[in-house]
């Protein structure tokens, strides 16, 4: 309390930034959603397109090997882009988990309402998101779900293409497409590994920083 009143601001500004990472938190999980939705719904009217371009294969081929590619490197920018979204959320909620901190160290009474078992990641190490695993949560995001789809995509513009433009066997056009898919899944999953590594470690340095700086007497009991 006496570093509070040597700095009068500090406590309006620490509230003001609590408000600012909530908006940013929202802010990122509309993102999530109207990109997400972007690129499925032009999935759908490609898909739709496709339909009446399969009345004429002097059509198609061409259709394929033009729209399919674009589809393609549009998932695949909007996955990178999704999980750069769910980076900024997860530093926003590493700056709200520093706040409840500060918080904890205004007495007793702040430190048992801020209790780390009732915060979310990463004040409470006990995310929801891993009680399958984390590879299940990493197949579970929204970026995971757009790879998947994305990646589907890619299959079958090479199975196609293989398959109607260079005439290759059916069973050789879809191992080709099967091939393709999973190693873009496979990419993906590295990626989004890395990603989530540099928080994690991030998160767990500050954790740490934050415990050896908060009192003894301002920690709650566990």
């Amino acid at each position: 309390m006496d570093k509070k009143n040597e700095h009068p601001h500090f406590f309006p500004a620490l509230t003001t930034e609590h408000l600012v990472m909530q908006t940013a938190v929202g802010a990122t999980l509309g993102e999530i959603q109207s990109r997400a939705s972007m690129f499925l719904t032009i999935l759908t009217g490609s898909l739709i397109a496709m339909g009446f371009a399969t009345q004429s294969m002097d059509v198609f081929v061409p259709f394929v090997a033009t729209v399919l590619p674009a589809i393609f490197v549009m998932g695949a920018l909007t996955v990178l882009r999704l999980t750069d979204i769910s980076m900024e959320n997860s530093t926003a909620y590493v700056a709200i988990a520093r706040i409840h901190n500060m918080y904890r160290t205004f007495g007793p009474e702040a430190a048992e309402f801020f209790d780390v078992r009732l915060g979310r990641w990463p004040e409470n190490l006990g995310n929801p998101a891993l009680r399958l695993g984390s590879f299940v949560a990493y197949w579970t995001s929204a970026a995971a779900m757009i790879a998947a789809i994305d990646a589907l995509v890619g299959a079958a513009g090479v199975t196609l293409l293989l398959r109607l433009a260079a005439g290759a066997g059916l069973g050789i056009s879809l191992l080709a497409g099967a091939v393709f898919a999973a190693t873009v899944l496979a990419a993906f999953f590295y990626y989004q590994r890395l990603r989530i590594a540099e928080i994690t470690r991030l998160a767990a340095q500050l954790h740490a920083r934050e415990r050896r700086r908060v009192p003894a007497s301002s920690k709650p009991e566990a």
